[in-house]
């Protein structure tokens, strides 16, 4: 047999013609190699044909295998377990080719999840001659004799199985076991009827549309070239819609060089993620999708019927087999779930629903999602946002159920009213939607548009409602309206029947109290303790009666039809008890958390009453001024930083408070959208010192802001409005939306606006202008990416003189400005003398828009912020700039990103820079300024000693560049930031950099009080240095590393560090030194990011620091290139993130 050809014959060549057409995976070739018909030859392992007789009962979906085929699968898990690290020999031998193997490697955490995915595609390609002799030759030929001479022991150990009546099978228990789920799932997840009052109304799981989209990570993936691509960088920004949970599985979709361990998938209530996962089960059972075709063994728990002290396997017999089967019981699923660990998929449905008990540590799904039980595993999680997923487990991909697009709207309304009878409402229904904005938005969302179509075929007039209280009040009326017919009840003028009115209250009470210990269902036997007409409430249709799908704790229960229909019953009550009852000890509302965990409740409860409505927002009030006392306006960016660790870093728990007080300020809009009255405005006064708007035109928050706005008075003005419209909303929509906001002047009013869409017509930037007028203090403008011309920029431009308090403009990405758009932008800054902040991030300007500009940015004496990168000016260009410089003694942040300077331009600069001796932020990365520019940047710097973040990120700087540098480090007492990656430092260079950064600075030497030696008799410590990047430095080795390694430890201010090897010749560290990293790591204490790419280590070095990365409080990311894991390594690890 010629070299390289192996068992070639084996492969794709013959691939069965009649596989179904999903049966190829996303992202491989179907066919390796040549599509000639193979040789026909006897193989010298024919005669064990007698030992593995084909079996019948494989899968039988398609019939596209055969008995013998679909038998030798009962062999992978032994050939996977035994290949492991050897299985691109296998690979080679069984005919697959490079990039075969290779997206094989890449799509697959470890050598056996490859080997079994490699088992797998042969199966696939190669129909009925996959079998057993065939594969035990190319294991054979791979020099894997032990597995051959394995496998026939194992057969021979094989006691077959009597199955029915057709005779004799060979059927071990998993596969029993799997049977059994994908029985069971058929049976249960097939069919389901979404309104439990209308039996006529059943849908299929195919009948589901759901839009998904995947979330981006919040930090960009790390890049792995030198050039820096800024519309790469502007599409980060984006987020990627998907197809399917399949794309995940794509590395160019996701950025992840493995394929992901845990997927979380979040959507607000009612958004359709009970029923997708459902779906995603039956699908993944039958193997319709990459999920089912990478795993043997799929499992869905609903987490709402778990209970306290439950294992993972009593929540697999309890949830996802029939209990009759034979042979299935706790001990031998947890034996099943031991031997196919690597190809196990749990979906779990519902997180935020998991009581409080089962959520402990130490209870089995937090051991779950951390890795602590099954690691191997894949998991699928569903849960509302903020649920606390991400207490237990870092997701590899976050996805966001977004609801149905507009398209699948109309297909449902279509499906629905097709269903019913009354197909012809389908049109006019669509068009009400079409005109009604706000209810557009609202039916995205799956129970909404539900409610919206059985409103319409019963009462066309009550759709017409804009709130969700409005929306399931009136579903309300329309259920008891039919109760009332049907039991020939006297349906009142006003309000409800007084038997159903008291019915719906005490079950109120009851949703209530289950919603308080996160419970979505009520024991009948407490319903009766209560003497509730329960049957009555079957009848209505809120609830029905069902005994629990538990078979662990069988009990009848009253489900409701949605857990929103729950809390909107449970607000109802709320409502009414307010009038009697303390809304504190009514809620146990004692933090904003609590407050924000209730949000659905809340609004329903508001929506209800003007008095409920006033009586909560007044203790959000107090809750706000209790625990954001210490935000300031400043602290909430209008636009995103680009180049985030390049800046002055925020304060954890700061974040962390702002991140909250966002979600609060969106419920307060939220809650102003259910209740649109006076009383309900002066409460988000006296909540909101900041007022927010962060989404799009049409949503809730933003018809609350409007009219928040149009009832606004001079008296309650907040600190703040900040308007961040999202990307994706036409220019002419949001002018419109603003023309509606400010209809009246409000002097005082400090507004930071932040637009979206196309402004490239003088028409549209005209039409701004004149909204803005009513905007006295408008004090932030943001333009960025809006395709501004220098034509359409010149209406704005003559706005300014109606902008004279304006402090921030931003009109970076706009690349068609050019030096013509510098030209208009000149004449208009002596209208606005307060600019304090100025971005022009790449605007396509040159040096000669630069000579023009510079002269009239004189008129800026307060100018604290200045980013002019991306930019092609030169030198001659920053001569202009220089010019000026000095007169902007304010100056904090100057950024000069990749303008083209260099040394020339650098013995430019330095003697301006020497003037701005308040600067605390100089980034200069991209300029090819080499050793010399440093030379002279170094030697001023003791004039800038407010430094706190120094950029010189590819400037091609070395060792003697450092060495400048080092001398002038002791004077930055302050800093916090020190970039100096992506250069051609050396091992000297970075160690003595680092040594010197580790010394205490001679500001913590001063605090010392007199006599008190102990900083200087202690181990040097710097407690400043926040982010420090040496990382992909083309002169540094494993000894400078390791050294780096044992120092790191005296910077415990550390929150981000990378030490990465150099692109191109990738560093490889010995035990010693990873031991050493490793060691470091719980000496900083406050670190959430390490970078280590371009990497490799050895077993133990690299088991022991992800182990101490794992263990780490607060490091939330360990980024690793994925060429350097060694072979068998454990990638499980919820922090560890490879490329």
């Amino acid at each position: 047999m010629a070299e390289g050809q192996g068992a070639a014959g084996r492969s794709g060549e013959t691939a069965d013609t009649t596989s179904e057409p999903d049966a190829a995976k996303p992202g491989s070739s179907l066919v390796p190699g040549s599509q000639t018909p193979p040789v026909e030859r006897k193989s010298k392992f024919a005669g064990l044909g007698r030992f593995f007789k084909p079996w019948t009962w494989g899968r039988k979906e398609s019939g596209k295998f055969t008995q013998a085929s679909t038998g030798v699968r009962k062999y992978f898990y032994y050939i996977k377990e035994k290949v492991s690290s050897d299985w691109k020999d296998l690979a080679f031998h069984l005919g697959f080719e490079q990039p075969d193997i290779d997206n094989i490697d890449g799509r697959n955490r470890d050598d056996k999840s490859r080997c079994m995915d490699l088992l797998e595609e042969w199966l696939k390609r190669n129909g009925e001659r996959a079998t057993i002799e065939v594969l035990m030759e190319a294991l054979s030929e791979a020099n894997l004799q032990s597995v051959v001479d394995g496998l026939r022991k194992f057969k021979l150990q094989e006691v077959p199985v009597p199955v029915g009546a057709a005779g004799m099978e060979s059927c071990s228990l998993s596969d029993v076991f799997q049977k059994s789920v994908k029985k069971y799932y058929e049976l249960k997840l097939s069919h389901f009827k979404p309104l439990i009052w209308n039996d006529n109304f059943t849908l299929t799981l195919n009948d589901i549309f759901t839009q998904l989209e995947l979330v981006p990570t919040k930090e960009k993936q790390l890049r792995t070239s030198q050039t820096y691509n800024r519309l790469e960088s502007m599409r980060g920004e984006q987020r990627k819609e998907l197809k399917s949970l399949d794309d995940l599985f794509k590395p160019d979709v996701t950025g992840l060089s493995t394929a992901p361990r845990c997927i979380l998938i979040e959507g607000e209530a009612g958004g359709g993620k009970t029923t997708f996962l459902s779906k995603e089960a039956l699908d993944a059972v039958s193997q319709k999708t990459e999920l089912g075709r990478r795993h043997d063994i799929v499992l869905l728990i609903r987490l709402r019927e778990v209970r306290e002290g439950e294992t993972i396997e009593e929540m697999v017999w309890d949830q996802c087999v029939d209990e009759a089967t034979e042979g299935i019981d706790v001990q031998s699923i947890r034996a099943i779930l031991q031997r196919n660990k690597s190809c196990v998929l749990f979906l779990l449905d519902g997180y935020d629903e998991l009581r409080p008990e089962a959520r402990a540590a130490g209870q089995a799904i937090p051991k779950l999602l951390s890795g602590k039980m099954y690691p191997n595993s894949t998991i699928v999680i569903t849960s509302r946002p903020s649920a606390g997923v991400q207490q237990y487990t870092r997701p590899d991909c976050h996805v966001h159920i977004m609801g149905f697009s507009e398209e699948h709207v109309e297909k449902y309304m279509w499906q629905y009213f097709t269903a019913v009878g009354n197909q012809e409402l389908t049109e006019a229904l669509a068009k009400h939607v079409e005109d009604n904005k706000l209810l557009s938005t609202l039916i995205q969302t799956p129970i909404f548009l539900m409610f919206v179509c059985l409103l319409w075929e019963e009462d066309q007039e009550m759709v017409s409602t804009g709130t969700m209280t409005g929306l399931y009040d009136n579903l309300l009326t329309c259920l008891v309206r039919k109760y009332c017919k049907r039991e020939g009840v006297d349906m009142p003028t006003e309000g409800l029947p007084t038997e159903v009115a008291e019915s719906l209250l005490q079950l109120g009470k009851l949703a209530l109290e289950a919603l308080l210990r996160n419970d979505t269902l009520i024991e009948l036997t407490e319903v009766e303790r209560e003497k509730i007409n329960w049957e009555l409430l079957l009848k209505l249709g809120v609830v029905s009666l069902e005994v629990s799908s538990s078979k662990l704790h069988p009990r009848k229960q009253l489900n409701f039809s949605h857990k929103t229909m729950q809390e909107f019953l449970a607000g109802r009550y709320v409502a009414h008890a307010l009038l009697n009852q303390d809304i504190v000890e009514l809620l146990q509302l004692t933090s904003i958390s609590k407050a924000l965990e209730l949000s659905n409740l809340l609004q329903f409860t508001c929506g209800c009453d003007s008095r409920a409505a006033q009586a909560v927002m007044e203790e959000l009030s107090k809750l706000s001024s209790r625990e954001f006392a210490h935000l300031q306006p400043e602290q909430f960016e209008v636009l995103p930083k680009l180049f985030e660790p390049s800046n002055v870093p925020m304060d954890r728990d700061m974040k962390k408070s702002c991140k909250t007080y966002k979600r609060f300020a969106s419920l307060c809009l939220t809650i102003l959208s259910e209740r649109q009255e006076p009383e309900v405005v002066q409460g988000i006064s006296q909540a909101l010192p900041i007022v927010m708007l962060d989404s799009s035109i049409n949503s809730r928050e933003a018809t609350a802001l409007k009219y928040y706005m149009q009832n606004l008075h001079s008296v309650n003005l907040p600190d703040r409005l900040i308007f961040k419209i999202h990307a994706g909303t036409d220019s002419r929509d949001t002018v419109q939306y603003l023309q509606q906001c400010f209809t009246t002047s409000l002097p005082g009013l400090r507004l930071d606006l932040k637009l979206s869409g196309q402004f490239d017509s003088p028409d549209e930037t005209a039409r701004l202008v004149s909204v803005l007028k009513n905007v006295s203090c408008l004090r932030a403008l943001g333009l960025s990416y809006t395709d501004l011309t220098p034509s359409s920029l010149q209406p704005l431009v003559q706005g300014f003189s109606h902008m004279s308090l304006l402090e921030d403009l931003y009109l970076s990405w706009n690349f068609d400005l050019g030096d013509a758009g510098m030209e208009v932008l000149q004449v208009g800054l002596s209208s606005v003398p307060h600019l304090a902040v100025l971005r022009l991030w790449y605007v396509g300007m040159t040096a000669v828009g630069m000579s023009s500009l510079a002269p009239y940015m004189r008129h800026l004496v307060g100018l604290r912020v200045l980013d002019i990168s991306g930019n092609e000016i030169g030198n001659t260009g920053l001569e202009s700039l220089t010019a000026v410089l000095p007169i902007f003694t304010a100056m904090q942040v100057l950024v000069l990103h990749n303008i083209g300077i260099s040394p020339t331009g650098m013995r430019t600069l330095v003697p301006a820079l020497c003037q701005l001796t308040r600067l605390i932020k100089l980034d200069i990365s991209r300029n090819a300024i080499g050793d010399p520019g440093l030379e002279c940047l170094a030697a001023i710097l003791h004039h800038l000693t407010a430094m706190k973040v120094l950029v010189l990120r590819q400037t091609g700087i070395s060792d003697r560049g450092i060495s400048f540098l080092i001398k002038a480090l002791p004077h930055l007492v302050q800093l916090q930031v020190l970039d100096v990656s992506w250069n051609n430092i050396g091992d000297s260079g970075i160690v003595s950099l680092v040594q010197t950064l580790c010394q205490p600075s001679s500001l913590d030497m001063e605090q010392n009080p007199p006599g008190d030696n102990s900083l200087t008799t202690a181990p040097h410590c710097n407690n400043t240095l926040q982010v420090l990047n040496i990382g992909w430095n083309s002169g540094v080795t494993e000894a400078g590393l390791g050294r780096v390694a044992q120092l790191i430890s005296a910077l415990p201010a550390l929150t981000r560090l990378d030490m990465s090897g150099y692109v191109l010749t990738p560093t490889h560290l010995s035990d010693t030194a990873a031991m050493a990293l490793a060691e470091a790591l719980p000496r900083l204490p406050a670190l959430e990011r390490l970078d280590l790419g371009r990497i490799s280590m050895e077993p133990a070095g690299f088991q022991a620091v992800v182990q101490a990365a794992e263990e780490h409080p607060t490091l939330e990311e360990l980024w690793y290139d994925s060429s350097g894991v060694p072979e068998g390594a454990d990638t499980t690890a919820s922090c560890l993130k490879l490329y």
